[in-house]
């Protein structure tokens, strides 16, 4: 199990989960932030931390958002637009830096307000 963050997140990447957390497993896509969940200890401390209240231990994400669940993996596992193999886990986000690119269902979004 880990920390998913889900919808409000996208296009607001407020980036406090990021500064809280311990073991720099939250990782910065194109529009929205992503939890890596071989990375993630449960720890918790993004969880309040995230004004937008995106981020939600994976048994508790809201039925409407169940599909970040399986997006929040996808950015690790799939070869994304601009990448030429998976992410796989590269133990840290701070080394990688932002990637630009996005799991499948963040990607085809529309554009998304703050007031979602």
């Amino acid at each position: 199990m880990a920390y998913v963050i889900a919808l409000p997140c996208v296009d607001v990447m407020d980036r406090a989960c990021v500064e809280e957390c311990p073991v720099d497993c939250i990782y910065e896509g194109g529009r929205s932030l992503y939890i890596h969940p071989d990375e993630c200890v449960d720890c918790g401390a993004c969880e309040p931390v995230c004004p937008v209240e995106a981020i939600f231990y994976e048994d508790d994400v809201p039925d409407e958002w169940t599909p970040y669940i399986t997006d929040n993996a996808d950015f690790f596992v799939e070869t994304l637009p601009g990448r030429d193999a998976p992410l796989g886990s590269p133990g840290g986000a701070m080394k990688l830096g932002p990637t630009g690119a996005d799991a499948p269902l963040v990607a085809s979004l529309p554009p998304q307000g703050t007031d979602h």
